[in-house]
């Protein structure tokens, strides 16, 4: 079978690794701590001492680590993926990242006769667990297709979207629109106060109506604690400041409405609320 390696084995990495170990590949992890290897002691899995380590033993590597800087540390230290993988390999590129950075790495990919293909997911580590998690792909198709039996272990839709950084436009255009309807749950929810109607009714009417959202519902779910959403923050403006750099990049300019909302998210996000008492 092909021989799979993987890094980033956090919250949702995690759960995509162990999709893939549990359908029977082989594969190899790598973490920078060794307790976020410590789930997967009680499967097949071996742990690399260097990511280059795993890229020798690994015909396709998944990358699922935090930012741009982490991707490419993985992959272009002296003893990162590409130092050990043969010509041939294929990484995919699951974190959310510049467009750029994806085409910049597969350039240096390339020299080494490694494909890269970017697939940012979204849904979360419980749709990755239960085969459900919405895969972005962009690349060649070929590789696309060849990755694709590996990402079908956790993927449900798996789209292939284009040529290389389609993946991750498609994926900063979701998580753009996702903070903005956050900012716009939060004043619903308020307005909703000051009208008189109790938050989880109006929960409730949303979530069968037409003014509901997926942010409005992940409030109501968490009863309406933004502690999640807060520990979320740094993630959600890296991706809307990306966001809003590709757009100047490409000279099309960014909905003012969606980008005001956004802004104003990650605003009250990053603002505690005031102390009580």
């Amino acid at each position: 079978m092909t021989r799979v390696g993987f890094i980033g084995l956090g919250s949702q990495g995690g759960p995509m690794a162990r999709r893939i170990v549990d359908e029977g590949y082989p594969l190899t992890i790598w973490a920078r701590r060794a307790a976020s290897a410590e789930p997967f002691a009680d499967t097949a899995a071996k742990v690399a001492r260097t990511p280059a380590e795993l890229g020798e033993a690994s015909d396709v590597v998944g990358i699922c680590v935090v930012a741009d800087a982490d991707v490419e540390d993985v992959l272009l230290r002296p003893d990162g993926v590409l130092a050990g993988m043969a010509p041939g390999g294929l990484v995919a590129i699951h974190s959310t990242i510049h467009p750029d950075t994806c085409r910049r790495l597969a350039e240096a990919a390339g020299e080494r006769g490694v494909a890269v293909i970017d697939a940012p997911v979204s849904g979360g580590g419980g749709a990755a667990a239960a085969r459900g998690l919405l895969v972005m792909a962009g690349g060649a198709a070929e590789d696309v297709e060849r990755a694709r039996p590996v990402l079908e272990t956790f993927a449900n839709p798996l789209l292939h979207l284009g040529p290389l950084g389609s993946g991750q436009l498609a994926k900063l255009l979701n998580n753009f629109v996702f903070t903005a309807q956050v900012g716009l749950a939060l004043d619903t929810f308020a307005f909703a106060d000051r009208l008189g109607i109790d938050r989880a009714a109006a929960a409730a009417v949303l979530a069968g109506g037409s003014g509901g959202s997926r942010a409005a519902a992940i409030l109501a779910a968490s009863g309406f604690d933004t502690t999640g959403l807060r520990g979320a923050a740094a993630l959600l403006e890296k991706d809307v400041r990306i966001t809003l750099e590709v757009a100047d990049a490409q000279s099309a300019a960014a909905p003012r409405a969606l980008a005001d909302l956004a802004r104003g998210t990650l605003t009250t996000l990053t603002n505690p609320p005031p102390a009580v008492g």
